[in-house]
């Protein structure tokens, strides 16, 4: 009974800072729609920020605290009035998502290059000795945990209904049109839900510290349990997000209790597809949430820059007549092995382009399909005797079977909970790699993969590899033109136009999106299982979730819809850290900042601006032709 009692009491107290995070989400989502995906970083500042103030400048536990809130509040305040408000009127909500990502990106290369990637802790506020009542220890910071949630719950209660910008910020929620024609300043109320969410995450960042381990990434931890939490609860409900961020907490600790703490995080995300199964909107979904006619979510996607007739021809085999001058040009074999890793992404990224820039389906775990992929290929083989070619070629068929199951939880589901589900099942998969530690090994991965061979020929050299990697990029690249310049790839880009529309004109817009899912997960796990051949090792850090908003980057960098346009930002962010070694320490940093400002200044990406310049020069030359994006033209 008493150990029951105690995991209890640590669920709830574990559940009280999902609960100060998923509040944060609330009140940005319910005042501009859009979710704020960087929620979970100002968590890490605000611990970080008190840490260096204790023990570099030995300031006492409270005064700390205070300048560490203050300095959240002032990054929070900064971040929302040059980047998130400003971009609430030009982008859609769903080109928001990928923002928020990708400041959360950002936000942790910060903390990166400051702090570095050394683990911290803070010292608990009153001493470590835990309190003991009827033989449950509680811990004496659990108290100000419980203490400054039920502050942070009481004072938005209070500013929200007792106050006049409580009403201001209310009256944004359920109808931004009406408040501004009211006269309330409707982007000054989103920056002030901004900054409040960043405080609030500060603070629980900073309840939070003395009883987990502190390191750049552990703002992601914080986003990803915050969001589940809100979804849990429903997006838009303050009390939803109290009771799914405890309920949460409940499970996560009852889960490492009883069954495995491996295995905690794997209930945590099966309790979030089923609630997207079963009451997609959440257990607590508010009634007064902005109402879904007043902003619709019509994502609006740049003009597609395509090369026809003999200028494709002639581009085309030019550049892959470099690429393959290649091997014999460069002759280090760190660029060549920085090459190969970037044809092998390019793979995945060719799936993301298929769901995302044709269908427009938002997806935030296309490294899940990787991993699937790469384990499959990589267990076959090492433990059950299969050739490396059979073991792809099952670990895609794999693939194919887990897009189909997914498929059946996001048919129905657009937006906010697409990219919700999507995010699940990498975490899901995330899990499972780490917890199945016979089959995966778990967290030290799985080690002794040959390298990839047809036959007897081994592709056991970096030279080789790229040339295998190469062929398949070829073929898979002819493979799409052929498919998506025709009948198959307008009926995707009408999906993604508007869906009522296309399902009105007879398209299929189920199949479809099934289809294109299929598609990405196969070419998902295809690089997924090179990925392990050419390294010989796979772990889950390698096809995590933090691979899979890298992919977005890189996909929006280069260019959603283009097919060609994800390589440019697969190599940049691939080869730059190469080829500049200083460099190194800021890939996350750089990734960040790349995919913001790709997302708020260059929507199209570098290839389609590179290519809109070429039409602007040679608009004389039939060759070059501009093919907007057809709504529902075809």
């Amino acid at each position: 009974m008493e150990q029951a009692i105690q995991i209890f009491i640590g669920g709830l107290l574990q559940g009280s800072v999902f609960a100060i995070v998923a509040l944060g989400f609330s009140l940005v989502f319910r005042v501009t729609g859009a979710i704020n995906l960087s929620q979970g970083a100002f968590c890490i500042l605000g611990a970080l920020f008190t840490y260096s103030l204790q023990d570099t400048y030995a300031l006492p536990v409270a005064l700390a605290c205070l300048i560490a809130a203050l300095l959240t509040l002032l990054i929070g305040a900064l971040i929302g009035k040059l980047i998130f408000v400003p971009a609430l009127s030009k982008l859609p909500i769903s080109s928001m998502l990928i923002l928020s990502a990708g400041l959360l990106t950002l936000l942790e290369g910060l903390a990166l290059v400051i702090w570095g990637s050394q683990p911290y802790a803070l010292a608990a506020f009153s001493g470590e000795a835990p309190f003991e009542i009827g033989g449950v220890r509680i811990s004496t910071q659990g108290f100000w945990i419980a203490a400054v949630t039920s502050v942070v719950i009481l004072g938005l209660w209070y500013l929200l209904m007792k106050t006049p910008t409580g009403k201001a910020l209310r009256a944004c929620a359920e109808n931004p049109m009406a408040a501004q024609l009211m006269g309330i300043d409707v982007p000054k109320m989103a920056l002030a839900s901004f900054i409040l969410s960043a405080s609030i995450g500060g603070l629980g960042g900073i309840m939070v510290g003395p009883i987990t381990s502190l390191q750049f990434d552990t703002g992601r931890f914080f986003t990803i349990f915050g969001f589940i939490a809100v979804a849990i609860g429903g997006l838009g409900s303050f009390m939803g997000s109290v009771v799914g961020g405890l309920l949460l907490g409940v499970v996560e600790q009852i889960a490492a209790g009883y069954v495995s703490s491996l295995f905690a995080n794997t209930m945590a995300f099966a309790l979030l597809l089923l609630v997207l199964l079963w009451k997609p909107n959440g257990l607590f979904a508010s009634a007064s949430t902005r109402r879904t006619d007043v902003r619709e979510d019509h994502r609006i996607y740049p003009p597609i820059v395509r090369l026809r007739g003999k200028t494709a021809w002639y581009l085309s085999t030019a550049a892959i007549l470099v690429f393959a001058l290649l091997p014999f040009v460069i002759s280090s074999e760190s660029i060549m092995g920085s090459l190969v890793i970037a044809l092998i992404l390019f793979i995945a990224l060719l799936g993301l382009d298929v769901l995302m820039g044709f269908t427009g389906q938002v997806s935030l775990g296309q490294a899940g399909f990787m991993a699937i992929g790469g384990y499959a290929a990589a267990i076959l083989v090492t433990q059950y005797g299969l050739t490396p070619l059979e073991g792809t070629f099952i670990g895609m068929i794999c693939a194919v079977i887990c897009a189909f199951a997914l498929s059946i939880f996001t048919m129905k589901l657009r937006g906010h909970y697409l990219a919700l589900a999507t995010l699940a099942f990498g975490l899901l998969v995330d899990s499972l790699t780490v917890g199945l530690t016979d089959l995966t090994g778990g967290p030290s991965g799985l080690v002794g993969i040959p390298s990839f061979s047809i036959g007897s020929y081994a592709f056991d050299t970096t030279q080789k590899m790229y040339c295998l990697v190469l062929f398949v990029v070829i073929v898979v690249l002819m493979l799409l033109f052929g498919g998506l310049t025709r009948g198959f790839g307008r009926a995707l880009q009408a999906v993604r136009t508007d869906q009522t529309a296309a399902n009105a004109l007879g398209i299929n817009v189920a199949k479809y999106k099934l289809i294109a899912l299929c598609i990405s997960a196969m070419l998902a796990s295809l690089a997924g299982s090179l990925y392990a051949f050419y390294f010989h090792f796979l772990s889950p850090e390698m096809v995590g979730t933090p691979r899979s908003l890298e992919l977005i980057a890189m996909l929006v960098l280069g260019g959603e819809g283009t097919l060609v346009g994800p390589f440019i930002g697969s190599a940049v962010l691939t080869l730059l850290p190469t080829l500049i070694q200083s460099l190194a320490s800021y890939k996350t940093f750089a990734t960040g900042a790349l995919l913001v400002l790709a997302v708020r200044y260059l929507p199209g990406g570098i290839y389609s601006n590179i290519f809109q310049y070429i039409k602007l020069s040679l608009s004389n030359d039939k060759a070059v032709q501009s093919a907007p994006s057809k709504e529902l033209q075809s």
